[in-house]
């Protein structure tokens, strides 16, 4: 069905510039979302209070907030986080105030409340420090990773077309970041790790439809057409775009699980996939097989490369 459709090419040329325009739109929307809101970093990136009690009965998750809420204060009860698995076992996260500081008297006061009934399991403390660190070198793989991924596809396929790999990873990087910065999700350590992942990911897309596109330009095969690139392009994408769907839907289907059942804990891990998956889709598509054409690509450029490389191999004794 997808063949059939995309076998009018001047209609999937306009759908892919199209496609290109609809993501600038989203990358300026995401950047918006950054610099109004900012992303909302968890403890482990602020500093703070990680304190895990156990309750005798069960108590509601709404009411424990309230009481605790009412003790620490308005500044401090900002940050305030409750969670629970089993509505017995309790685990309250406390950012630090404007002074670097947090109230750790409330949990004996709680405990009166409640009638003793509360068992303190553990109390530990994360320096803004630490979290300051993580994000640095977690900001650094990113980079290092962009970096490498620039150099080996510049030197395995063609410049232009290394530029739009990075590109569309840029892209999608960027709008899972915007995605958070609006929706205000809490941006944790698996978060983190999530869009190390999505790097892979959307790389393997671009590589596999650039990979195709060399093939069918060195094949010369749509030589003969009014916009040979342009047709290889439509070509390239038509030829790997249910492997792509494919590939894709079943990581949504294992994603959407985890999200559904895994609990709050992984909330934000499952969205940043699930989103970064979805973009990375259309960046493969729209980015990184567009990009190249605006850039001057020629498909005579892999034409002679290829009759170069074979007139060497037949001089070879």
């Amino acid at each position: 069905m997808f063949k059939l459709f995309l076998s009018t090419r001047p209609l999937a040329t306009k759908l892919r510039f199209a496609g290109l325009f609809l993501s600038l739109f989203l990358m300026l929307f995401a950047t918006l979302g950054l610099v109004k809101n900012g992303l909302n970093f968890s403890i482990e990136f602020n500093g703070g209070y990680i304190t895990e009690f156990q309750s005798q009965q069960s108590l509601n998750v709404p009411e424990v907030r309230t009481v605790i809420s009412a003790l620490l204060g308005q500044e401090q009860a900002a940050g305030l986080k409750v969670s629970t698995a089993d509505q017995h076992h309790f685990v309250i996260r406390q950012n630090l105030d404007a002074a670097g500081e947090t109230n750790q008297q409330w949990f004996s006061t709680l405990n009166d409340t409640y009638h003793g009934e509360l068992t303190l399991l553990e109390a530990n403390f994360i320096g803004a420090q630490v979290g300051a660190e993580l994000l640095d070198q977690g900001g650094m793989a990113m980079l290092s990773a962009i970096l490498m991924v620039l150099i080996y596809l510049a030197l395995r396929f063609e410049w232009r077309l290394a530029v739009g790999a990075v590109a569309a990873l840029f892209h999608d990087i960027l709008l899972v970041l915007g995605l958070f910065a609006w929706l205000q999700v809490e941006f944790d350590l698996t978060v983190l790790a999530s869009i190390l992942a999505i790097i892979g990911y959307s790389l393997n897309d671009s590589i596999i439809v650039a990979d195709r596109l060399r093939e069918l330009m060195r094949a010369n095969l749509p030589r003969a057409e009014v916009d040979p690139l342009g047709c290889a392009i439509n070509d390239a994408i038509t030829s790997t775009l249910s492997r792509t769907l494919i590939t894709s839907g079943t990581t949504l289907a294992t994603i959407a699980s985890i999200w559904l059942l895994a609990g709050p804990p992984l909330a934000g891990f499952s969205l940043a996939l699930f989103s970064g998956i979805v973009v990375g889709t259309l960046s493969s598509i729209c980015i990184s097989a567009t990009l190249p054409q605006l850039f001057g690509l020629d498909i005579n450029h892999y034409i002679l490369k290829a009759d170069i490389d074979q007139s060497e191999q037949m001089l070879m004794p």
